[in-house]
Formats: C-alpha cells, structure tokens, sequence
C-alpha cells in the first residue's frame, strides 16, 4: 500500500516501517502515525517488524508546526491528536503479537522517542540521541513515556531525562538499560535488521507470548503473573513450532520454526 508519510517494504519475513519525512527530521503528523498503525494492522504474515527513519533521524518529535499551534484552540487539539492518532499507535506497538526492532539514528525525540522505546529492542548508532524535551517548551511528556521510561531506567532517571530535558546520548542509553546495543552509523541497518531477521526466524507465536507478558506483567501481582504464564504456556505447547522445539532437542539439531 502507498503512504504519504512512511514507506513498507518487507525483507524476508520483517515488515520494515520507514519514517519518510527526511526534510522534517521525520517529525512526525498525526497522519504518519494513523499510517504506521494501518501497516501494523496489515502484517501480510511477516513475523518481525522494524521501525527505521531515512536520513539523519529517527524521529524529531510531533510535528507541532502544522498541528496543534495552527489551532485555536491548542489545547484540545493536542489532546484530539494524542487520544485519536499518536496513543492508539502505540497501544498497537505495544499489543503487536511479533517481535518489534527499532533502529535510531540522531534524534529519537518526543513522540519518536516513545515509539523507538516501544519496541522490544533498540539498536542506536553511535550518532543517536534519545530527548524528551517537552518541559522545555512548557510540556508533559506523552506518548506513554511516564509510564515507559521509568520502568525501564527508573525513577531518578526518568526524571532526569523528563525534568532536565536534556539529549541522552546512544551510550549512556546503552549503560542505562535503554537500547539493546549502540553501532557505527554505517551499521545501523545490517545490524538493526540482522536483529530483525534472527527474531522473525523464531518461534513467533511464543515470542508474541513473550513480549505481551513481559507488559502485562508489570502490573500484575506475583499470583496474577504465574496464571498468566501458565496460560501462555498451555497455548504454546499447542503450537507447531513447540513440537518442532522438542524434536529438535532431541535430535540435537537446530529447529526450524515456521511461525505457526
């Protein structure tokens, strides 16, 4: 399908979803994100997708120049273009039943920060940078990053980065527990789509398990947690690709999942 803001292409079994806004820093409309949630929608049976922006960024932020200061009412419609466009993307990230891949090259900032940060791995280059730099603009954070970041860098950092406003660089994302692993700029794609390929190789229906519990499970007691994997595990033991798992453990050989 053609898109006006991003391009989709599949490489073997990944969905890669490129940012194409190269001119804005890939700041990104509501309509980009509508874009991006319709792509999610229509997977097409691939088994991994990779979030990437073209040029010299991942993502700017919100494109606020042509949003919500040409209203007159601002308010309200930032509170429309988060509620209808940029929130119900994210909560499709986050309930996606494959593998997500981000690859982050300058800014993650804003709105892209939240949705590098959605996926299950991040591969920065060494050129990346994460900001949330709404308060200096008199901004909240959004796009579920004072639910996201301080479960995953904790309390003081979040406030660091949400408070402070300043640009994380790709390393101290890394030292942080942020990003999955910073590369040269030149290797960002082979690297961010390697990652990709390995994840789509595997057993999908058990991964899609995976990443949702690892989310539902940060709400969820202790007792809450075991029932769920206890489920999640009675409906992989009924998949194809676990009775390949145990065949091929004991025929020591490598399996070969087919996502089914």
């Amino acid at each position: 399908m053609a898109y006006e803001t991003i391009l989709t292409e599949r490489a073997g079994d990944v969905l890669v979803i490129t940012l194409n806004r190269p001119d804005r820093l890939n700041a990104a409309p509501p309509a980009m994100f509508d874009e991006i949630r319709d792509a999610l929608a229509n997977l097409d049976g691939a088994r991994a997708v990779l979030f990437q922006g073209a040029g010299r960024a991942f993502c700017s932020g919100a494109d606020v120049a042509s949003g919500a200061l040409a209203s007159a009412d601002p308010g309200n419609a930032t509170h429309a273009a988060l509620t209808d466009h940029y929130n119900p993307t994210i909560l499709a990230v986050t309930r996606l039943g494959v593998p997500v891949v981000s690859a982050v090259r300058g800014a993650a900032a804003g709105i892209g920060c939240s949705l590098a940060l959605a996926a299950d791995f991040c591969v920065a280059s060494d050129t990346g940078y994460f900001l949330q730099a709404f308060v200096n603009i008199g901004l909240v954070p959004d796009g579920g990053a004072t639910w996201l970041l301080p479960r995953l860098v904790g309390r003081a950092r979040a406030a660091e980065m949400m408070m402070l406003g300043e640009k994380l660089t790709a390393v101290k994302a890394r030292d942080w527990g942020l990003v999955h692993s910073v590369v040269s700029d030149e290797q960002l794609e082979h690297e961010a789509l390697a990652l990709a390929t390995r994840l789509a190789a595997g057993p999908t229906q058990a991964l899609g398990m995976i990443r949702r519990g690892i989310g539902q499970a940060l709400e969820l007691s202790l007792e809450e947690t075991l029932a769920m994997e206890a489920n999640h595990q009675r409906s992989a033991r009924g998949t194809a690709d676990s009775m390949e798992g145990g065949l091929a453990f004991l025929q020591k050989r490598k399996p070969s999942f087919t996502g089914k």
